[in-house]
């Protein structure tokens, strides 16, 4: 794609690559005219705008002078470190003579520009080379097989590289080695190229083509490897480019056959060597591939001739053309759209002339019609492959699983004898990263106790393990849940041992009033039990007693109790109200609570008339303990797992840091999960990979105890359990355990993250869906109750949880009390009952 041009006739040079901004500098072509046949001569700069999206390159500074050029190069000889313009633009002259000019000057408007200047050639210097390695030697070539080496620090005596060749000739091209500073190469029309070593000033080696049709217009060291070059041929005959190896120097390593008539001019990029760029007869400027022979680009020229192309040393993607129609045109290489060129080239035009007809007529000029340009044409495309400079050398990159992809380009050493050019070996590898040794260690551990079933030696050496007070008292309630009489451990693990407890009453009972009391009290209850055959007195009085006996006697409990009351006499009203019946046992015990103020009644209170629910919504947090520990021991199956999630949320809504941890301990007695991972997260951090392993640890435990001890649906996570969940199997397979994801993940969800994770971890294994075949077996896959197992309730063993009485529209009650008899013997048979009544009763 064309991106500037400047209408001159002239040779060309680009500034050095530590130039900023780019320059290009230009000198009037010799033995080419331009349309107005002016003999006159200038060197002129432009400045590289690309930001500027016309064609006009910017001219900064134009050096009128009495030569004009064969060949001109910019050198950075004594450029400084920050790229400021300076350098040595050379320039070869029609008459033998090589100039130096100071670039900063010409660009700062001095008239005195030339550094220096040498007449010592014969004839035009048609070929100059600055040495890449001392930039202060210039190689140039004339007639008479004229080779010079300048010194710019002693420019006034050259050296020769050697004799010159014989028969002499002329010198048409010149380059120093790319690698080997002390190698220079130069080549004829004739078709023959001499190598020159100065250490030993004098040619090392002459190749040429035996058909004697080569007629050197170009020649190209390879930018990489020492031993190769290129010679280009303009003869129509033999319009091709060789690529020569020094060691095989009997024939062309390989013959490029791209154009269709002779080439004039080359240009191999510095960036990248497959690279190389002609321009011949046929008017095409192609892009080729050197080690393949491959056209890679052609660029959109028009059907002139290019007699000089060159690459831009700072840019490696733009070059610039100069054609004999008297243009100079810079490209890019990398494609892009060309959609406007022409209508600015139009505009530019019409700008000339206004918008008057030109012949006169003075009548304004009807809008020009451009013709509409195909879609195919607008758009000019790039490289086939991408250049050197934007291939990544070295990549890595992370895979699903914990692979690591890596990739590198290595030139393999050719051995001894072997072809050179060897095309570059790409490495692929795939590597397991693995950075949580820890953390894999931890997770293997927890999957061999799922499979073992050995959870009590687990919590074990977690207990043992245990750095904190918490934590030791987390993994001991787990623990419980594997054992017989879990309440009771509970219990014990609340402080409240059994026999401890009978040792403090009967120490506290012997403190108070010592044994000689004791066996008198006893001695006192004996002595008034009646005796078989005995009389006592039956007293009818009217006072509180003989009421109260009338009472009795008539067999109205309620009355003698509300005396014995009014009396105060709360044992008897108790012992009155128990043969009454219990209905009168309740309203005698609500009565009895109400006037009792003791510490304790409320625990009474919750005792006899089962209300843990008012004691866990209503006590001091501070006796979190003793609440939990009267729930293990009075509250029924089917509402104790409410009562610890009560408890617990309500220590999880205290302000108190400890008491929020706290209720971890009633979640585990719930078995709620999700509750329990809700708390953990909140007290513990979960940024490392090793906190959320002791959450899941936890979870997994418990999980698997909730299915042992309770019939509840383990199968149902909620929305937390799933995110953890689902970061745990992605950790584990980040690192590159995939195998004890999937096992981890629960079974049964349709949690859209374990979903999506598992359907991913699966088709990452190779495995069809979930559902097409039996998945990994979960740590979670619920397994039959061992017989024999205790149930939740201390000393209780297990019954199914049925509800006591159920409800069936259409269906008699006198079937429904039928049923309610039949639930806990046989449930089948209870609903096969009620669906025969209800057929019935249909």
């Amino acid at each position: 794609m064309k991106l500037k041009e400047v209408d001159r006739t002239a040779m060309q040079a680009w500034s050095p690559a530590q130039n900023h901004p780019i320059y290009l500098a230009t000198g009037t072509s010799a033995q080419q005219l331009d349309a107005t046949f002016s003999t006159s001569a200038s060197l002129e700069i432009f400045e590289l705008d690309l930001s500027d999206p016309s064609l006009d390159m910017k001219s900064c500074a134009t050096f009128s002078s009495s030569h004009r050029y064969h060949k001109l190069i910019w050198g950075p000889h004594k450029m400084d470190s920050q790229g400021n313009v300076s350098g040595v633009l050379i320039a070869g002259g029609e008459n033998g003579n090589t100039i130096l000019y100071d670039p900063s000057k010409i660009i700062a408007g001095d008239k005195e520009v030339v550094i220096a200047q040498n007449d010592k050639h014969t004839g035009p210097v048609r070929a100059l080379d600055v040495n890449i390695f001392q930039t202060n030697l210039v190689a140039s070539g004339a007639n008479e097989s004229e080779i010079y080496i300048w010194d710019l620090n002693n420019f006034a005596t050259p050296m020769t590289p050697g004799a010159k060749t014989q028969p002499p000739e002329d010198i048409s091209c010149i380059a120093w080695n790319r690698q080997v500073q002390h190698i220079l190469a130069s080549a004829s029309p004739s078709g023959r190229a001499t190598v020159w070593d100065l250490r030993k000033n004098e040619p090392i080696i002459k190749v040429s083509d035996h058909s004697n049709r080569m007629h050197c217009s170009g020649l190209a060291w390879h930018p990489d490897v020492a031993t190769q070059m290129v010679l280009a041929s303009e003869d129509d005959r033999l319009p091709v480019v060789q690529m020569w190896d020094l060691r095989f120097a009997s024939s062309p390593l390989r013959v490029l056959e791209n154009h269709a008539r002779g080439i004039l001019a080359i240009a191999w990029s510095m960036a990248d060597p497959e690279l190389l760029l002609t321009c011949g007869k046929d008017a095409k400027i192609l892009c080729s591939n050197p080690n393949t022979g491959e056209v890679l680009y052609e660029l959109p020229t028009n059907t002139q001739w290019c007699f000089d192309i060159q690459w831009c040393p700072r840019n490696p993607a733009v070059l610039s053309a100069a054609s004999f129609d008297g243009r100079i045109s810079v490209y890019s290489i990398m494609g892009g759209s060309a959609d406007g060129l022409r209508q600015k080239q139009v505009d530019k035009l019409s700008s000339s002339f206004g918008n008057l007809d030109p012949f006169g007529t003075g009548q304004p000029l009807p809008p020009l019609q451009i013709p509409q340009q195909t879609a195919q044409h607008s758009v000019v495309l790039p490289l086939k492959k991408p250049p050197k400079w934007i291939r990544r050398p070295v990549g890595a990159s992370f895979s699903f699983g914990g692979k690591l992809v890596t990739f590198a380009s290595v030139r393999a050493q050719p051995p001894q004898g072997a072809e050179p050019q060897q095309p570059q070996q790409h490495h692929v590898l795939i590597s397991q990263v693995v950075t949580e040794q820890e953390f894999l260690k931890r997770s293997d551990q927890l999957q061999q106790v799922v499979q073992s079933q050995g959870f009590v030696s687990y919590c074990q050496k977690k207990i043992d393990a245990s750095q904190t007070e918490f934590e030791k008292n987390v993994w001991s309630f787990l623990k419980v849940n594997f054992e017989d009489d879990s309440r009771g451990k509970y219990l014990e693990l609340l402080g409240y041992r059994k026999e401890d407890l009978g040792k403090k009453i009967a120490l506290a009972l012997n403190k108070v009033d010592g044994p000689d009391v004791r066996i008198k009290e006893e001695k006192q209850e004996s002595e008034f039990l009646p005796s078989a055959g005995g009389t006592f007195n039956i007293s009818v009085s009217g006072d509180i007693d003989g009421l109260i006996t009338q009472a009795l006697l008539t067999g109205d409990f309620e009355s003698a109790v509300d005396l014995c009351l009014h009396d105060n006499r709360m044992a008897d009203a108790i012992i009155l109200a128990i043969a009454g019946g219990q209905e009168l046992l309740a309203r005698t015990q609500k009565k009895y609570f109400a006037k009792s103020q003791s510490k304790i009644t409320r625990l009474i209170t919750a005792v006899v008339m089962k209300d843990w629910k008012e004691i866990v919504e209503s006590c001091d947090l501070k006796n979190w303990r003793e609440a939990l520990a009267a729930v293990l021991t009075y509250a029924k199956p089917d509402e104790f797992s409410a009562l610890c999630d009560l408890l617990g949320t309500r220590l999880e809504s205290e302000g108190d840091s400890l008491l929020q941890t706290q209720a971890c301990l009633c979640y585990i007695c719930a078995g709620n999960v999700e509750k329990l991972v809700a708390c953990w997260t909140k007290a513990q951090d979960g940024s490392n990979p090793l906190s959320l392993q002791d959450l899941i640890e936890k979870v997994v435990i418990l999980r698997r105890a909730v299915q042992l001890t309770q019939a509840v649906d383990t199968n149902a996570v909620g929305v937390l359990l799933a995110e953890k969940m689902s970061q745990y199997a992605s950790l584990l397979a980040a690192q590159g355990s995939i195998a004890a994801a999937l096992a981890f993940l629960p079974e049964n969800t349709n949690q859209p993250n374990i979903v999506q994770l598992r359907d991913r971890l699966c088709r990452a294994q190779g495995d069809p869906a979930p559902g097409h075949q039996e998945s990994p077996k979960s740590p979670y896959e619920r397994q039959q109750l061992p017989k024999g197992r205790p149930g939740p309730v201390a000393g209780h063993t297990q019954m199914p949880r049925v509800p006591a009485q159920q409800y069936y529209p259409h269906v008699s009650d006198r079937v429904q009390m039928k049923v309610g008899t039949l639930f806990y013997s046989n449930t089948f048979l209870c609903k096969l009952v009620v669906l025969v009544c209800w057929v019935r009763d249909l």
